[in-house]
């Protein structure tokens, strides 16, 4: 059966994550989520009750991850691939989630939407820079992967969108923590980094960014988070560490240090 706007059930695989709490549909061929948007949905300090706003959600992973932990969160999603958009309103809808989500360019938010403040706002924006990298050949992998949007109009669009004290989480490649600190200067305080170290002295490869609208804490970069057991891949299967393990599998939170 063909979806009217996206992608084909054909196309499609059905991936379980949180260890199967949710099922989401992802695209064969094109951009797949890894474990990146699970990460950050486990790193939001959310309460239920609050309203969340994803920019650039692509078929949902990180936000339906953040609803399946935390109940009742009014979830939101700006999504500009109207296939990938079209794929998260399935996967809500598919979870039992309540999500809204709008097929938007984000420095063009519907007026409806610019309306609208929340208490997190949360991005996975693309981690490499305009002809930084070998572009993919699939357009949604392209779009997913190569920055089209400069990543200080991300920090833009979410400062507008943030509530008084809200708080912003990005996950991004570590090698643009400094882009991320230039753009959230004056716009957003009390930063926090959360480096992501795939093994015991290995340099993080990713970091997480925590922002609060109004913070006015001192900088503060924590000890990593390790990833992996052990000083290399040395056997078959997975090495997870067990604060990793407890996330991906058991939809845990992640343990964010001084929390």
């Amino acid at each position: 059966m063909a979806d009217a706007v996206g992608f084909t059930d054909a196309e499609l695989s059905a991936d379980g994550f949180l260890g199967g709490k949710i099922t989401l549909l992802q695209p064969r061929s094109g951009y797949r989520a890894g474990v990146d948007p699970v990460f950050l949905a486990a790193a939001v300090n959310a309460r239920a009750g609050q309203r969340v706003l994803e920019l650039g959600c692509g078929a949902g992973q990180a936000l339906l991850c953040l609803g399946a932990r935390v109940p009742d969160l009014a979830l939101s999603g700006v999504e500009l691939q109207a296939p990938y958009a079209d794929l998260a309103r399935r996967n809500a809808a598919a979870n039992a989630a309540s999500a809204r989500i709008w097929t938007a360019d984000l420095t063009a938010l519907p007026a409806e939407l610019r309306q609208q403040s929340f208490d997190h706002v949360i991005a996975n924006p693309p981690y490499y820079r305009a002809g930084a990298h070998s572009p993919a050949q699939d357009a949604g992998r392209r779009t997913a992967l190569g920055e089209g949007t400069p990543l200080d109009l991300w920090f833009e669009t979410a400062a507008r969108r943030l509530a008084p004290r809200g708080y912003l989480h990005m996950i991004q490649r570590a090698d643009r923590l400094p882009d991320m600190i230039a753009a959230a200067r004056g716009r957003l305080g009390s930063l926090e980094v959360l480096p992501l170290a795939p093994r015991v002295g290995r340099a993080a490869e990713l970091v997480i960014l925590r922002a609060r609208k109004g913070g006015r804490g001192d900088f503060c970069l924590h000890p990593p988070l390790i990833l992996h057991e052990g000083a290399a891949h040395e056997r078959d299967g997975e090495d997870y560490s067990a604060p990793v393990r407890a996330i991906l599998r058991s939809a845990a939170e992640l343990p964010w240090p001084g929390s």
